[in-house]
């Protein structure tokens, strides 16, 4: 008889402090039990965060009942994929074992003790709890924010970050079953998947457990990918094993813009070699590409440069935090969408950060398909973590599983030890504060390459980000590996992003709030203001508004209302990313990648996201459409004299003619060049401008290749004569929402629809445009119907730099 699997999805309680009990859901929590039950308010809304802290100090009790399981098999097994976090398990009162680890899942042997109707209960001691009496034992260790999670294997962030709440968790969050099987099973399987020379390899290592009487019985083990079979026979008493099956002609899995996305089955069954039995089955998609990290040293540092398939490719990345507080909330349909929306504004690369989560299988599924390369951090972020038991045990075994459970996904390019660590030994006195304790070093640099050698040689490892390769080099020298860049923001203009070249530009951003109608969800009854209590409460940054408003004073009058500094500071995080993006993205190959932070926000927030905390796109989602575009016309500095930077990471060649025309705020045109180009596929070429500004006050430089086009000025927004805005408004119903034809009379820049501002559904096709006077453009709005708008809301949500 085949393995038999028993979901534990229903009939689970949750008890109270007061003896009561409410329903439960698993996969789930207790924040999101007690949300269900009415017992608390959404701890997205208003300052409610504060009122639900007591629930992360809580213990908690999960109950339920076996249902039947199979008769007649030799073993069976309860089996967590996910414990959150510090539990004890034990079935009709007998212990069957106790976890501390979030991030890896548990098997116990409930051989003769599980019967339907059997009581089964999980007990949930506070993370709080375990880490500080971990932090009392071990002593204390540097930290950049003042709980103890490097104590705990538990999302770091789900302590609060700088655009996170505070929600500590506790539950079941991933699902939980009942297993009954006979003779053997399979343990792990271990697809080591190459090509070279035009055949694809799969070699799968396998893990076999098998039951006390199946210990003499030998077995057989089918490998089968795209019709090619290997059988391989397993010992009595083996429970290890290799196939490997040769694939000829493979087709090649590409990141999106490079190629194609062929997935093949990868199955391995495993069978009694006397009866033929199948006893349990493995079953993954693989994809057959190569992928190599280059790290030569060269004349302008040490390259960072991932290359799949034999071709260097530029990273058009994001980060990617989860993207819930409530983490077993997020679904595969949810991942999907993401990330559609990801690849929809051109990312091919996602970097999972080392804060959050080792994500569900359905987050890398998604990454295959839609060709996004997926960078994985070990979980390590922002701290000192040391290296005694039980940490260290717990830190080798969720890396050994995730490894393993991971690396079927052709996505999945980069294994990268941690976030910010090996920096923040260096530059954040935790060298000194140490005092010689461990710190996680061995982690990074020992153990994690290790593991990583051994299960997944098939892969690149680093041992953070940023680092530079080695000690040799300042861990953030934007020379040598990846680079992060926080100094601007925190303390210096967007525009010093231009005074480096990194080679791979890993963490950057820029804050902005997140769109009118999430604001307004999550703050009802508030009158916003910048500094009004609940938006004070939904910016977790340090200083964060401080840092949005010294952003502003450097290009912008100081904002005379809240609709005018929110519409501001929006335009101000495009603009400083488009600042970064463009101008590392012209010294390709030079710089290999831009990572941007963030793609996504967890809860309503002023954050770096491109995407906010309901979903809805940011300006920054707009802008990030043409940056990532394959193709990109941008002005840029070399050497002090002003070039136009031909962008082209297309499979294509790319020639035409770019005119270059001064003009006048009122759209005359002063003087004219025409610059023809021929750029080779993926490849960037800069031609020199000769067209210069007169008056920096009154004009302005427009470079149009195609549909392509950029805007330079060379003064501040608020030192510009921008004229009041004159546009002609022509609205027409159309499927799902109307369009808006804009006409301008004038020199128009940045213009925003806040869509959301008309109805919490609705959305527009366009974000930040800029019209010169005559030109039209067309928006396309969905989720509202024009005979829902009230006379004079289409100019209400209009916003534009010429108004403010």
């Amino acid at each position: 008889m085949s393995k038999q699997s028993t979901p534990l999805a229903s009939g689970w309680t949750l008890h109270l402090a007061d003896g009561g009990s409410i329903p439960a859901t698993v996969p789930g929590s207790s924040h999101i039990d007690l949300l269900a039950a009415g017992l608390i308010e959404d701890p997205y809304a208003g300052r409610n965060e504060l009122d639900v802290a007591w629930v992360g100090r809580a213990d908690w009790r999960y109950d339920t009942v076996l249902p039947n399981v199979p008769e007649g098999c030799e073993q069976t097994d309860l089996v967590f994929e996910g414990l959150d976090t510090v539990a004890t398990v034990t079935l009709d009162g007998v212990e069957l074992g106790r976890t501390r680890n979030m991030h890896r899942s548990y098997r116990f042997d409930v051989t003769g003790l599980a019967r339907g109707g059997t009581p089964l209960s999980v007990f949930l001691t506070s993370a709080y709890t375990e880490a500080e009496a971990l932090r009392e034992r071990l002593g204390p260790r540097p930290n950049a924010y003042p709980v103890p999670f490097n104590y705990i294997r538990k999302m770091a962030c789900s302590f609060g970050w700088d655009w996170g709440p505070t929600l500590v968790t506790a539950g079941m969050w991933r699902p939980v079953r009942v297993e009954s099987w006979n003779t053997a099973r399979l343990a792990s399987v271990r697809p080591l998947v190459t090509v070279a020379d035009g055949v694809g390899r799969v070699e799968a290592h396998l893990a076999v457990e098998r039951t006390e009487p199946g210990e003499a019985r030998p077995l057989l083990v089918t490998l089968e990918v795209d019709g090619v079979l290997a059988t391989t026979r397993v010992p009595a008493g083996s429970t290890s094993s290799t196939a490997e099956v040769q694939v000829p002609d493979p087709a090649l899995w590409w990141p999106r813009g490079y190629g194609d996305q062929p997935l093949y089955t990868c199955r391995v069954v495993l069978a009694d070699a006397g009866t033929g039995a199948e006893l349990d089955v493995w079953e993954r998609r693989i994809g057959f590409r190569s992928v190599r990290l280059d790290q030569n040293e060269d004349a302008h540092g040490t390259a960072f440069t991932i290359t799949v398939n034999g071709t260097p490719v530029f990273a058009r990345g994001v980060n990617w935090i989860p993207d819930d507080a409530l983490p077993a909330r997020v679904t595969p349909d949810r991942y999907r969408h993401r990330l559609r929306q990801a690849a929809e504004a051109g990312v091919n690369l996602v970097r999972v950060w080392g804060g959050g989560i080792y994500e569900d299988d359905a987050f890398y599924d998604a990454c295959d398909e839609l060709g996004l390369l997926a960078w994985q951090d070990f979980l390590f972020a922002c701290a000192t973590y040391p290296e005694e038991q039980p940490l260290r045990g717990e830190v080798e075994a969720e890396a050994r599983e995730n490894v393993v459970r991971l690396m079927p996904h052709p996505s999945l390019v980069l294994w990268n030890g941690n976030n910010e660590n090996l920096w923040g030994f260096r530059d954040w006195q935790w060298e000194d504060e140490l005092a010689g304790d461990s710190w996680g070093e061995g982690y990074y640099l020992g153990l994690l390459p290790r593991i990583v050698a051994e299960l997944d040689p098939t892969r690149p490892y680093y041992a953070g980000s940023p680092w530079s390769g080695s000690w040799d080099h300042h861990p953030n020298d934007p020379a040598h590996g990846t680079s992060h860049f926080w100094e601007v923001w925190n303390r210096r203009d967007y525009t010093d992003y231009l005074k480096d070249v990194p080679r791979f530009a890993a963490e950057f951003g820029w804050q902005a709030p997140p769109a009118y109608a999430t604001l307004r969800q999550a703050l009802p009854d508030e009158d916003l203001a910048p500094d009004s209590p609940g938006v004070l409460h939904h910016q977790k940054a340090e200083d964060g508004n401080g840092k949005l408003n010294r952003g502003l004073a450097q290009h912008f009058s100081a904002p005379a209302t809240f609709d005018d500094w929110h519409y501001l500071t929006q335009v101000n995080q495009a603009r400083a990313i488009a600042t970064g993006v463009a101008h590392w993205r012209s010294h390709w190959p030079v710089c290999a990648g831009t990572v941007v932070w963030q793609l996504n926000d967890c809860w309503p927030v002023t954050s770096w996201a491109a995407i906010d905390g309901a979903g809805r796109l940011k300006p920054l989602y707009h802008e990030l459409r043409r940056l990532y575009a394959d193709r990109l016309l941008t002005f840029q500095t070399r050497e002090g004299a002003r070039v136009l930077a031909v962008d082209n990471q297309s499979p294509e060649p790319w020639a035409g003619n770019a005119n270059v025309r001064r003009l006048q705020v009122d759209g005359t045109a002063l003087a004219e060049e025409t610059i023809a180009f021929t750029v080779p596929p993926r490849s960037v070429a800069t031609f020199p401008v000769t067209t210069e500004i007169k008056d920096r006050h009154r004009e302005l430089l427009v470079a149009d290749a195609g549909e392509l086009r950029d805007i330079a000025l060379d003064c501040e927004d608020h030192e510009f004569a921008y004229p009041p805005a004159e546009m002609t408004l022509v609205p027409a119903p159309a499927a799902d929402g109307f369009t808006l034809a804009v006409t301008a009379g004038t020199l128009v820049r940045d213009l925003l629809l806040q869509a959301d501002r008309l109805a919490p559904s609705a959305q527009a096709d366009t974000g930040l445009m800029t019209l010169l006077p005559g030109e039209t453009r067309t928006l396309t709005v969905t989720g509202v119907s024009l005979s829902d708008l009230t006379p004079g809301a289409l100019r209400a949500a209009l916003f534009t730099v010429n108004e403010t």
